[in-house]
């Protein structure tokens, strides 16, 4: 079995796919390494690939304010992405990139061994959860599967883009304060 130091650092080495050629840094993901709460994205932005930190972009920023609001730090989460390299142009990963780097996101919740893990947009949620999820229609609803509490909700990006999400985004974050709060109290 691997640390998450370790495993970072084969990580860092990879070149399963072609993500490996344009990528600036590796976005292995961070916080703390025994948290509750798991954040997972599809992949790293601009931002994040020149940083080498997850969600530190407009998105990132959203993303901090919302766990900020159900009083946590982002110190006290750990946030990473299905894919560790950025998708040229921010497009979303595609399905041959997801299956060269999902093993190291599967040894990241294995060491981490977070009680929720939140699906942050449609990739994440269809690749942890059903590749049949339809985002709109199954965001808010908790999932069990492998004792994991696996909630989808959008992606903060998408409220960049549509403020109607925003609300929907908010009402799914009070949700994971109220499991969090309900699973500590055992």
């Amino acid at each position: 079995m691997y640390t998450l130091d370790e495993l970072k650092k084969i990580t860092n080495q990879c070149r399963r796919c072609r993500l490996c050629m344009g990528r600036t840094n590796v976005v292995f993901g961070q916080g703390n390494p025994k948290a509750d709460i798991m954040f997972i994205g599809e992949g790293p932005g601009q931002q994040e690939d020149l940083q080498g930190q997850a969600f530190v972009g407009a998105a990132g920023q959203l993303l901090t304010k919302a766990i900020e609001a159900i009083d946590f730090k982002r110190e006290e989460v750990f946030i990473a992405n299905i894919v560790k390299c950025r998708p040229p142009n921010n497009r979303n990963p595609k399905e041959d990139e997801i299956k060269a780097c999902i093993s190291y996101l599967r040894w990241q919740v294995k060491l981490i061994k977070p009680k929720m893990i939140i699906c942050l947009g449609s990739v994440a949620a269809k690749n942890i959860i059903d590749k049949n999820l339809k985002i709109t229609r199954q965001r808010g609803q908790w999932i069990e599967k492998k004792g994991f509490m696996i909630l989808p909700t959008f992606h903060p990006a998408a409220l960049l883009r549509d403020e109607s999400k925003k609300r929907p985004f908010w009402e799914d974050f009070k949700k994971v304060k109220r499991m969090y709060d309900e699973l500590n109290k055992k």
